[in-house]
């Protein structure tokens, strides 16, 4: 059993929420974990077991709130991994010393709300939130609590709230990466591209070549910027075959800048000029009405030449 520790209350601020909290150990199995917790996926980590034994126990106590439904037992508010690697190592390598948990315990159960923001709160100061949390928790809220009480626990407009849920959702679609946890990153380079240029057909295309590993680096991604917006790369891409290098092998000289005024002038008629074929220079051969304007052409030019020349 634990102590009740009550007297010992101070109060916490975790952004706009106010906790008052004691601290005091538990057993293992006087906790139960959130059932409504944002973070999704597996919770077993060897890594982090092996942190705990070399710490002698968890590194930060376990946040709990007095279970509505069972009492005298808790609710995992934030520990949820520690709670369920320190029972990993009591379960299958019988480490007993492990089910005695420090906690800090609130004075009171939250409500559905509070118990959001403070873990999303607390989740925010840690490194893991910029590398892969965000997006996976503002899907789980929508689902929770509709869009606009997701946007407001986050703090964030809805229209940002749903650039993250399709990232997190695209992510859910690139299933044969060497690294799954990379899915996100490859999701968010997708998503960076122009939505004009990514049709909901290229999209499934780039899905598909990043699954088939036609695409195995996330960087090569953003060469799709130049390669939709030329019709003859973009066609390659398209094509079964087709891969981010062929693509960009299509891809024609970049146009020069077009000058302006008489130089421009001259510039585009010179290029006009090399256009023409041999074969159609053959059927104007000996054309009365071509060689009078050359003439004229001709004779212009020089003009031209002397009047500009030093």
């Amino acid at each position: 059993m634990h102590e009740t520790g009550t007297q010992n209350l101070h109060e916490r601020r975790l952004g706009r929420t106010l906790l008052r909290t004691y601290r005091d150990f538990v057993d293992l199995y006087d906790v139960l974990p959130n059932d409504k917790q944002p973070r999704m996926g597996p919770k077993d980590d060897p890594e982090l077991e092996r942190q705990i034994e070399a710490n002698e126990g968890i590194f930060e106590p376990l946040l709990l709130e007095p279970h509505p439904d069972h009492p005298g037992r808790f609710r995992i508010v934030d520990g949820d991994r520690r709670w369920t690697n320190s029972k990993n190592l009591v379960e299958n390598q019988k480490k007993n010393q492990y089910r005695r948990l420090p906690a800090e315990i609130t004075d009171r159960t939250l409500t559905d709300e509070e118990r959001l923001r403070v873990w999303i709160y607390i989740h925010r100061q840690r490194r893991e939130w910029d590398t892969k949390e965000k997006e996976m928790v503002a899907y789980s809220l929508v689902d929770m609590v509709g869009r606009a009480s997701a946007a407001n626990i986050l703090g964030i407009t809805v229209r940002e709230l749903d650039k993250l849920v399709e990232v997190y959702d695209l992510s859910l679609k690139l299933t044969d990466l060497a690294e799954p946890g990379a899915s996100i990153t490859w999701a968010r380079e997708i998503k960076s591209l122009n939505r004009n240029l990514l049709t909901p057909t290229i999209k499934d295309v780039v899905i598909r070549k990043v699954n088939e590993k036609g695409i195995t680096n996330s960087k090569d991604i953003r060469k799709l910027r130049q390669i939709l917006k030329d019709p003859v790369a973009r066609q390659e891409f398209l094509s079964p075959s087709g891969t981010i290098e062929t693509a960009l092998a299509k891809i024609g000289p970049t146009p020069k800048k077009k000058a302006h005024g008489l130089f421009g002038d001259i510039e585009q008629l010179t290029d006009s000029l090399k256009h023409y074929s041999w074969t159609a220079l053959a059927e104007l051969k000996g054309d009365p009405h071509v060689l009078h304007k050359l003439d004229e052409a001709e004779k212009l030019l020089k003009d031209l030449r002397k009047a500009l020349g030093k």
